[in-house]
């Protein structure tokens, strides 16, 4: 029996990878490609959707190659990407929403704040959709993009042709379809998959009744559950340009940490099933998803969302919005980040994985290593409280640092601030809690989340088990799922998560340092909420 295989392709911030996959879930080979991010005054950030399409192609053809399998034996493909919104013209021309130069710029990037007022005018009203975003909407949303847009780039805003989210960008122009992943418009553009419709009183309500009185051709009509086949595959330019055969199964797409989800948390072995797990996917930001049977709304966590990650069951999203980019913001603060910087390269690492590895060299357990931080917290809220405040004005806190510019020092602010990671998760889990959301682990994937000491330090701090699954690339492993499932390899999306991913290892909390973090948990919510008061009372 001729073998079969599946691609499952991953767009983030600032990279595009691709993974070859059997239909058991093993990995054959991955491939990687920088994208261009640009980064703008005010909180701005910025992308082309030609440069993304251009490095998805060439990581598909790079491992496919280093797989050593024919193209004709993959039988789908799946993506996923950041929630980034993408604006096209006619025929699919890139318009600009960039106030630089550069006409390929049309992609305003998931963590760009520039609609922050817009998403403010927003919460200020009593729109029912808001109940199923946790309350509150988030300039990282689409929405509040739009109507940034409209406001301040009406030309393009009229002129545009489609409106996406990144990953049905990238199932479009595979397909041609102009069909939506179910878990794009109703985690970020307030689609009510629940009932099956769009909210048009609330968008005229918010100044965007042009895209209701148009029945919402530009940003969707034909909405469907991640992994449904899409169009008839891949189109033969699109087959071209991926090295691969015109008419591969394509899957609807997902958000690249929903991608985390679907290949973590029905993963065979561990604790829990997919309704008492929560992914954590640990990256530039950080995600936490928890799926159930029934709606539980919880205050400043997104959702609930129907059909949005697991077909058929409700999401909880979570998070931060910086994780992994907040630690490297601790580095740039300090007197020797440059140094360290210097010393990771030589050495073929990450800032991070160096000063973990220095962590680690002090003799100490994975678990004595929180001792580092005796004295110095760190809440690192530098791009706001996605959740549980929901709160984009947040900003970070640094307490007890001294004038220590040693190499020494570095270590304990990034061990203080993966700490003040861990407390942030803490409090979204202890919400969710509150709402009726009982979780037995944790299934983590992410770049920050493959070193054995931040899963440590993330099952001390939270106090909960961190399990890992035996894929290496579980986010791609998850958008392979879509492609196994559009192909009909697997009857369905929960099918394929159980057959492809199994449990590898569950770390538990230590108990000798309980009362240590819950001692720093309160002394983190302390420092956040005096944060908060000081920034109110500026105002």
């Amino acid at each position: 029996m001729t073998k079969q295989y599946f691609i499952g392709v991953d767009v983030g911030t600032a990279s595009a990878r691709a993974g070859v996959f059997d239909a058991q879930g093993t990995m054959l080979a991955s491939a990687v490609d920088p994208i261009k991010l640009c980064l703008e005054p005010g909180e701005r950030a910025e992308s082309s959707s030609a440069d993304i399409w251009r490095a998805v192609c060439k990581t598909v053809r790079e491992a496919v190659a280093l797989a050593g399998v024919t193209p004709a034996n993959v039988r789908g493909i799946g993506f996923d990407a950041t929630c980034s919104l993408v604006v096209l013209g006619e025929g699919g021309k890139p318009l600009s929403i960039s106030d630089s130069t550069d006409p390929s710029r049309d992609i305003i990037v998931w963590m760009d704040h520039r609609a922050l007022e817009q998403a403010e005018r927003i919460n200020a009203g009593d729109h029912a959709v808001l109940a199923y975003v946790g309350g509150r909407i988030s300039p990282e949303m689409q929405t509040p993009k739009l109507l940034w847009l409209a406001e301040n780039k009406p030309e393009v805003f009229v002129g545009a042709w489609q409106f996406f989210d990144l990953p049905d960008f990238l199932t479009w122009k595979a397909t041609g379809s102009l069909a939506r992943s179910s878990c794009t418009v109703t985690c970020k553009w307030t689609y009510l998959a629940h009932e099956q419709r769009w909210d048009g009183s609330y968008f005229r309500a918010i100044g965007l009744g042009a895209l209701a009185d148009e029945s919402f051709e530009r940003i969707g009509t034909d909405i469907v559950s991640p992994g449904s086949p899409l169009g008839n595959g891949l189109t033969a330019e699109a087959a071209g340009e991926l090295g691969l055969v015109a008419g591969t199964s394509v899957g609807a797409a997902l958000i690249d940490a929903h991608a985390g989800g679907i290949g973590t948390l029905g993963a065979a072995g561990g604790p829990g099933t997919i309704t008492s797990r929560m992914a954590y996917v640990f990256g530039t930001s950080a995600c936490t998803m928890a799926s159930t049977e029934t709606a539980k709304p919880v205050a400043g966590v997104w959702g609930p969302y129907y059909d949005a990650m697991v077909p058929g069951l409700w999401l909880s999203e979570g998070g931060q919005s910086a994780a992994g980019a907040a630690l490297d913001h601790l580095v740039t603060l300090h007197p020797f980040g440059a140094e360290a910087r210097d010393r990771a390269s030589a050495a073929g690492l990450s800032v991070p994985a160096y000063l973990g590895q220095l962590a680690e060299a002090t003799g100490a357990t994975l678990s004595e290593i929180a001792q580092l931080a005796q004295g110095l917290h760190v809440v690192p809220e530098f791009l706001g409280n996605r959740a549980p405040h929901a709160n984009p004005l947040a900003k970070g806190v640094i307490a007890g640092i001294g004038m220590d510019s040693t190499e020494a020092s570095l270590v304990a602010l990034y061990v203080a601030g993966l700490l003040g990671l861990g407390y942030g998760l803490r409090q979204i889990i202890e919400a969710s809690s509150g709402s009726g959301i009982n979780l037995e682990a944790l299934y983590i994937s992410g770049g920050a989340g493959k070193s054995k000491l931040v899963r440590q330090l993330l099952a001390d701090s939270v106090g909960v088990p961190v399990a890992v699954t035996s894929s290496p690339e579980p986010v791609l492993l998850g958008s392979a799922m879509l492609g196994a499932t559009a192909a009909g390899a697997y009857q369905a999306l929960s099918e394929a998560m159980a057959q492809m991913a199994s449990t590898q290892d569950v770390i538990s909390p230590s108990v000798t340092h309980q009362s240590f973090h819950q001692k720093r948990y309160g002394a983190f919510v302390d420092l956040q909420s005096l944060a908060e008061r000081i920034r109110s009372s500026e105002q």
